[in-house]
């Protein structure tokens, strides 16, 4: 395939070399100059992944990749969950669009696949940190779509012998996995900073599960997308991976560190940008989220232990009551 990767982050430049392995013709397209020129003069991407040489690659800048689109099998779609919108706006050509990002459109509250139009949409989702899939560890991810077709075709040109794919058809579901997964880790990242300990910190991932399921099913998703790659797979790996940028913005707020001096140290934060978005789609729904309401507060500058003795001291229930603990 001739493929166009719009955004050279760690993930983007990454799947790049994975879909190289395949024998696929790669172009990454980027907004910052400096690492267009970089990967067209050298292979490497000075930001992220500079040891990674992706040889063959062709690089563009954003403005001159018009042609790139149009003539691509495949655009591949790896830029922030705040940038998407903007990024595949009157993106030329009518091929499909793979997205990589996970998140919610934090200016309509919507799920990304809902702002492509004009073209078919799939997402990849799963346990997929860039560093182990350019160092070529074994990992696995999920491919989902409307198009049956589609998916089905992304399966056999993305898989390779240490990248296993599954297709899943819950489209719904696999997007809400990625989005509300990061914020659930920010959580899992305070826990660490307050020093509360493993049987704390998993507690807070299985009810997070819980949470996400919830919310999930009031959307029309399945509930097994929630036990799969993209939910409890991803969802682990966020929140205890040590370089996780979620786990350890977390971590920081935990430690007493403002929201804004963990984003200047972590850099992009998804769960950051994600959480109040999530929280008003539950609204929105009916759904009480007792962790991502807490992370909000968090974020709004409540105190983070008197937020963890909140959650600890709701009301008893049975563990799978309808009413959320």
């Amino acid at each position: 395939m001739r493929v166009a990767i719009l955004g050279a982050g760690a993930w983007g430049t990454a799947f790049a070399r994975l879909l190289i392995g395949r024998g696929h013709e790669l172009a990454l397209v980027d907004s910052d100059l400096e690492v267009v020129r970089s990967l067209a003069e050298t292979g490497r991407n000075p930001r992220y992944l500079p040891e990674l040489q992706l040889d063959g690659v062709e690089a563009r800048a954003v403005a001159d990749a018009g042609e790139l689109f149009e003539r691509a099998d495949l655009v591949v779609a790896a830029v922030p969950s705040r940038s998407f919108a903007e990024a595949i706006a009157g993106l030329p050509g009518s091929s499909p669009l793979l997205s990589l990002t996970k998140g919610l459109d934090p200016a309509s509250g919507d799920r990304l696949s809902t702002l492509v139009e004009g073209r078919p949409v799939a997402v990849l989702s799963g346990p997929n940190f860039a560093e182990e899939i350019a160092a070529g560890l074994p990992a696995a991810a999920v491919v989902a779509s409307e198009d049956a077709e589609l998916s089905s075709r992304l399966q056999s040109e993305i898989a390779c012998g240490s990248f296993r794919v599954y297709v899943n058809p819950d489209l719904i579901g696999v997007e809400l996995c990625g989005a509300a997964k990061n914020v659930i880790a920010l959580a899992a990242g305070a826990v660490d900073g307050l020093g509360l300990g493993d049987n704390a910190k998993a507690t807070l991932m299985t009810r997070g599960l819980a949470e996400m399921t919830r919310l999930g099913l009031a959307c029309g998703a399945r509930a097994d997308t929630f036990a799969g790659l993209a939910g409890m797979g991803d969802l682990i790996a966020t929140c205890w991976h040590p370089r996780g940028r979620n786990r350890r913005a977390g971590a920081l707020l935990g430690r007493g560190v403002t929201p804004e001096q963990a984003r200047t140290q972590v850099g992009t934060v998804e769960g950051m940008t994600t959480a109040p978005v999530l929280g008003e789609m539950a609204r929105r729904h009916g759904i009480e989220l007792p962790i991502t309401e807490a992370v909000c507060a968090l974020l709004g500058g409540g105190d983070v232990q008197d937020l963890a003795a909140e959650l600890m001291g709701r009301k008893p229930t049975g563990e799978w009551s309808a009413s959320p603990v």
